[in-house]
């Protein structure tokens, strides 16, 4: 399912077989999560897309063939493939370990074919091995919802009162995580969306309510997922002195100018910038101990476009996973 230009409908087309570079890897795709991000890319809002391209980087799938020097997988290894495809591994921001700030970065499903396929090519060094955990169509939200939802939390810091605006795909792992280390969970919905409210309450929320509402308590930190800047400073009264907000999104409308008092008394706000491979090894290992449960939406490869509709009107609890088998 490929995006030719951006505000019209992903179409299907038949490609040729793809064979592989030196270090790359042909994955037999199993399934793919469908992620706000891929709709920022459909829909132009982010710059730059290498057109016409195969969105989609959540994927979960296994070795079909291997370039001359891929050695870190057997062929019908099961494998988790990520938004980062490729670093300069040369650049001041790799050689500090940063290689998620790379400006040179390639990323899937946006400057690089992705995961709304039957198959795809990546970067073998790019990967992750995924032996054990859940079946393939609950692993994948979790190679992004995930991991920069893993992130996220971690830049968050430690506090105790954490609030999560946005109770979707990341949201929904956040929580139990968050949960597991002995957090209180303040969750922040679309004003009136009572399905939402109570799917955060499933997963043991302490407080769930309407994003413009006000916590019980002061918050120690807030993170936005999503995309809308009109909650910055709503977050940021909602924190308490010396808390952060954090911008999970890759795209945010704009933030609206506030008055300095509820910044001031070392609140902060920050954003956070794709992944690092450590990131993604971290998560994984935390991710298979915990374990972590998925809730998920499944629809056929073909109906991609009707995925991306039903994200777009916050019709999906939990997250969308799409699976070229089925259908």
């Amino acid at each position: 399912m490929r995006l030719a230009r951006p505000g019209t409908p992903l179409v299907a087309v038949d490609l040729a077989p793809l064979e592989p570079g030196p270090d790359e890897i042909v994955v037999a795709v199993a399934a793919c999560g469908v992620c706000r991000t891929d709709l920022h890319v459909v829909d132009g809002e982010l710059p730059d897309a290498r057109l016409p391209v195969v969105p989609g980087h959540e994927v979960v799938g296994r070795v079909l063939r291997r370039g001359a020097a891929a050695t870190r997988f057997s062929v019908g290894d099961r494998v988790g493939v990520p938004w980062l495809g490729w670093t300069c591994r040369a650049c001041r921001a790799c050689a500090n370990g940063r290689e998620n700030l790379c400006e040179r970065a390639r990323f899937t499903g946006y400057t690089l074919d992705g995961g709304y396929a039957e198959e795809m090519r990546v970067d073998e060094r790019y990967c992750f091995a995924l032996a054990g955990g859940p079946d393939d169509a609950h692993a994948a939200p979790l190679l992004c919802a995930g991991l920069i939802g893993y992130r996220s939390l971690r830049l968050a810091g430690e506090g105790e009162h954490l609030g999560l605006y946005g109770f979707g795909a990341a949201a929904h792992i956040v929580a139990q995580i968050a949960r597991h280390q002995g957090r209180r969970v303040y969750a922040f919905v679309r004003p009136g969306d009572a399905a939402a409210r109570r799917f955060a309450e499933r997963l043991g929320v302490t407080w769930a309510g309407d994003a413009d509402a006000p916590p019980p308590v002061a918050l120690d930190a807030a993170i936005i997922y999503a995309p809308v800047g009109a909650l910055v400073p709503q977050a940021l009264r909602a924190v308490a002195p010396g808390g952060t907000v954090v911008c999970a999104g890759i795209h945010m409308s704009d933030i609206p100018s506030f008055p300095y008092a509820i910044l001031w008394r070392e609140r902060s706000v920050r954003s956070v910038a794709n992944l690092t491979r450590r990131d993604g090894e971290e998560f994984l290992a935390l991710a298979a101990r915990l374990p972590l449960a998925t809730s998920i939406v499944e629809y056929p490869l073909a109906d991609a476009n009707r995925a991306l509709a039903d994200l777009r009107g916050g019709r999906v609890e939990g997250a969308a996973v799409l699976r070229p088998d089925s259908g």
